[in-house]
C-alpha cells in the first residue's frame, strides 16, 4: 500500500478523510458481511486505491459489476493500475453527495452499496441514498464505530439521533462487525464498524409527509438536552403543547426517548 502511494507521489488527504483499507483479509470479510455474490451490481463509494474494489470484483464475477465512484481525481491513476484490467469494474470520478444516480446506475435495480466511507460524509450520504436512490436495496458501509452505532440505533434508545429516525423509516439496520485501526493507512484513532442496511418494502409507519417527520426529528434532536416542549417550540410555536398532547407524548419527554411510532404520531398532528 505505502509503495503504491509512493510510486504515484501521493499521500492520504486529511481534508477528504482518507484512511485506505490495507488488509486483503479484512476486505474479503467486508464482502462476506455484505452478502454479495456472482451477478450482483455493487456501488462502491470512495474506492481509494482499490483494496475493497478487488475483493468485490472477485465476489461478483462472473456476470456482476462494481461501479467505483471516486471523488479524488489524483487517485484515478492508482485505481487504473490496480483494477484497470478487471472487466467487472467501472471507475467513475465524481462526488457521491451530488452524483446523478439515475444516470450512474442506469435506472436499474437492485444495487448493493459496499463502501469504506470517509467519516465526514457517512451520515449525509446514507441519508441521501435512503431518501433518493431506491435502486440501492442493501448497504454495507464501514464507518467510525460511534457513527455506525448511531446509524443503527432504534429510535427510543440512548444513542439514537435524528438520522436514526430516518434510517428506521426506510430500512432495518444492524452493526455486523468491528474493524480495528491497524488495517488502515494511515491508522485512524478510533475503531471502525460495518453497519448493514436493508431497505424496507414499505415504511413501518404512516405519515402525511416523510419530510415533515424528519424535520420534527431534526428539531427535537437539535438540542437533545432540552425537553421536547422546548426543543420543538421553534418549529411548532405556540401550538407545541397542544400537538404533544394530541400525540399522547409528555411535554417533558426528550427526543431520545421517542419511538418511531411516537415520532409518526407527532408528524400526523403537527404538520
Amino acid at each position: 500500500m505505502r509503495g503504491l502511494l509512493a510510486a504515484h507521489d501521493l499521500r492520504p488527504s486529511r481534508a477528504l478523510g482518507q484512511n485506505f483499507l490495507a488488509d486483503p483479509n479484512t476486505a474479503r470479510r467486508i464482502v462476506r458481511l455484505a452478502g454479495v455474490g456472482p451477478g450482483d451490481r455493487v456501488l462502491e463509494v470512495g474506492p481509494g486505491v482499490g483494496s475493497l474494489t478487488v475483493a468485490l470484483a472477485e465476489a461478483v464475477s462472473p456476470g456482476g459489476e462494481v461501479l467505483a465512484l471516486e471523488l479524488d481525481r489524483h487517485l484515478l491513476p492508482v485505481l487504473s493500475e490496480v483494477v484497470g484490467g478487471v472487466p467487472a469494474v467501472r471507475v467513475v470520478q465524481g462526488d457521491a453527495l451530488t452524483a446523478d444516480y439515475d444516470t450512474l446506475l442506469g435506472g436499474r435495480g437492485p444495487w448493493t452499496m459496499v463502501s469504506n466511507l470517509p467519516y465526514n460524509v457517512a451520515t449525509p450520504l446514507v441519508a441521501r441514498l435512503l431518501d433518493e436512490v431506491p435502486q440501492v436495496r442493501v448497504m454495507s458501509v464501514m464507518v467510525q464505530k460511534e457513527v455506525a452505532e448511531r446509524l443503527a440505533a432504534p429510535p427510543g434508545t440512548r444513542v439514537c439521533a435524528a438520522i436514526s429516525v430516518k434510517v428506521a423509516y426506510h430500512a432495518t439496520a444492524a452493526v455486523v462487525g468491528v474493524v480495528p485501526p491497524t488495517v488502515f493507512v494511515p491508522r485512524p484513532k478510533v475503531d471502525s464498524a460495518v453497519v448493514r442496511f436493508e431497505r424496507r418494502p414499505a415504511p413501518p409507519v404512516d405519515v402525511p409527509s416523510p419530510e415533515a417527520l424528519f424535520a420534527l426529528a431534526r428539531a427535537g434532536f437539535a438540542q437533545r438536552r432540552k425537553t421536547l416542549r422546548q426543543a420543538l417550540r421553534p418549529r411548532l410555536g405556540a401550538e407545541v403543547e397542544a400537538v404533544l398532547a394530541a400525540a399522547a407524548i409528555p411535554p417533558m419527554a426528550r427526543a431520545e426517548t421517542l419511538t418511531l411510532e411516537q415520532w409518526a404520531a407527532l408528524a400526523r398532528v403537527g404538520r
